[in-house]
């Protein structure tokens, strides 16, 4: 009984290693790379226009460092500075064939200043689970696109993801998007 019970244990055992073994353990590289999924409009009732849109795009990341904390704000994620995001998002119009960088302002009646906003975004903690710290996935972010002080409707973004290791990915960016005012 006691040999039936070793030789069960024992090829249990094997039968798991073997399972084991035989599971594909994703690899990636270190530094972030993205993929441009698409962008998707969303329209605006009360102002009759298309004034936000969708930013969908899939990530990998070797060593599963991507993401910040709500407290991450100490350097190199200080607000302020160049890491304090980690999905940089770039607004470009075409103006008469040439694509321009813009930054987009709005006024703000409290100070009675202009001030710019910001596309790029943080993306919270993405905390791989198991030995593997490899990560894959697919990130949607609303995106604010209408500038309200230009006289343009054909824009794109430009944008990439840094992880905490400060690796940045490489720069994917959108089709030409046109601001329509009605869908």
């Amino acid at each position: 009984m006691k040999s039936r019970i070793k030789l069960s244990l024992i090829l249990s055992v094997v039968a798991g290693l073997f399972i084991i073994s035989c599971m594909r353990m994703e690899e990636y590289p270190d530094e972030p790379v993205i993929t441009y999924m698409d962008f998707e409009k969303i329209f605006n009732v009360t102002d009759s226009v298309y004034d936000r849109g969708v930013l969908k795009f899939e990530f990998t990341d070797g060593n599963g460092d991507i993401g910040l904390d709500a407290n991450d704000t100490f350097p190199p994620f200080k607000p302020g500075t160049r890491y304090y995001y980690n999905l940089i998002i770039d607004y470009y119009e075409v103006r008469n064939g040439v694509e321009t960088p813009v930054d987009i302002t709005v006024y703000n009646a409290v100070t009675e200043q202009y001030d710019t906003v910001y596309l790029s975004a943080r993306i919270p903690p993405l905390i791989p689970k198991g030995i593997n710290k490899a990560l894959s996935g697919d990130i949607y972010d609303t995106v604010f696109i209408y500038n309200y002080y230009s006289d343009y409707d054909t824009l794109f973004l430009k944008f990439r993801i840094v992880d905490r290791a400060l690796n940045e990915s490489n720069v994917e960016t959108t089709p030409y998007i046109v601001r329509t005012a009605f869908p």
